[in-house]
């Protein structure tokens, strides 16, 4: 059952974070969710959030109430209701309102394409479908480009079967994708082709990822730190993310992720990539929205994207 995860933001002290907890909690109406309460202390750390005033309300890692070119900010933030009345927190119904919002962009499975329907991405371990899956990202991770079928033949022959077979399983099931002469094009979160995203990884080897969230998932899959260059679609300009022990640093400070996907079914690597991208900030992510009024999604903060990432990612290569 969904369940959202509700972030409030806040300037410590702030007067109006209890006004907001409760009308989450009425507008909730007994339903379960996941809310927090975090508290923002300079314009630094309210540019990786994503917030504009104290407080803000983001529910799966949107700001719901979001008003086109706001500035970030850590003064308070007012809220007007349809009424045009001002209060220091969102309605009620406004709030009943986002969460139906949002429990209609999970049900229409937008990161379906990420989360594989909430399986995840990592290869089940019947078959030697993991053992290959987890040696193709291997591979990449160290060299930075995909493997062919001989580095691949000492791992298949243990589950009895040939290569080309497991590979076109895994295809299949989108836990990587083959080119029409079956050879791996992409492996969540890499890619064997140059895409606007490169990762230098803390080995030393470069590789591509074949989106923002995929890029951002590298560090918690390997473990190690990363480096992350990109470019803004709309303006061109460069967006860079560094992983230093665990924290990320973001340029320009007031980056964000378009998250979204294609209408229609297919693969990851088809419907869903080119629509997940890093923005410069919050502007030109919402012009890009507006030019592509075909691609439903929404804009996520630093912090949420890095954790969806690593929700989607870090589990790739772990022991069975």
């Amino acid at each position: 059952m969904y369940a959202p995860r509700i972030t409030v933001l806040t300037v410590p002290d702030c007067p109006n974070a209890p006004l907001a907890l409760e009308r989450i909690t009425a507008a909730l109406d007994g339903r379960e969710a996941d809310v927090e309460l975090v508290e923002v202390r300079d314009e630094a750390e309210a540019s990786r959030w994503g917030m504009t005033g104290s407080p803000t309300v983001l529910v799966d890692g949107a700001d719901p109430f979001a008003v086109p070119g706001a500035p970030v900010s850590v003064s308070c933030r007012l809220y007007r209701d349809e009424e045009g009345r001002a209060a220091g927190a969102p309605g009620v119904e406004a709030l009943r309102k986002a969460l139906a919002r949002a429990k209609e962009c999970c049900d229409d499975d937008l990161l379906d394409p990420i989360g594989r329907a909430g399986r995840g991405r990592r290869a089940p371990a019947e078959r030697g479908l993991r053992a290959v899956h987890q040696a193709v990202l291997r591979h990449f991770a160290t060299t930075g480009s995909a493997p062919g079928t001989v580095d691949l033949e000492a791992v298949a022959v243990t589950a009895g079967r040939t290569v080309a077979d497991i590979l076109a399983e895994l295809d299949a099931e989108d836990f990587l994708a083959l080119d029409t002469e079956g050879r791996v094009r992409a492996a969540y979160p890499f890619s064997a082709v140059e895409t606007p995203h490169r990762v230098k990884l803390g080995n030393g080897v470069e590789v591509w990822s074949m989106c923002a969230i995929d890029a951002l998932g590298i560090a918690a899959m390997l473990d190690q730190d990363i480096q992350v260059t990109s470019a803004d679609p709309v303006s061109g300009h460069p967006v860079a993310v560094s992983f230093i022990s665990g924290s990320a640093r973001w340029e320009p400070a007031g980056a964000v992720v378009f998250v979204g996907r294609r209408p229609g079914q297919g693969p990851a690597a088809d419907v869903c990539c080119d629509a997940l991208n890093f923005f410069a900030d919050r502007s030109t992510a919402e012009t890009w929205a507006r030019r592509h009024p075909d691609v439903p999604g929404r804009i996520t903060g630093q912090a949420a994207a890095v954790a969806l990432a690593a929700q989607t990612f870090g589990p790739l290569l772990a022991e069975d």
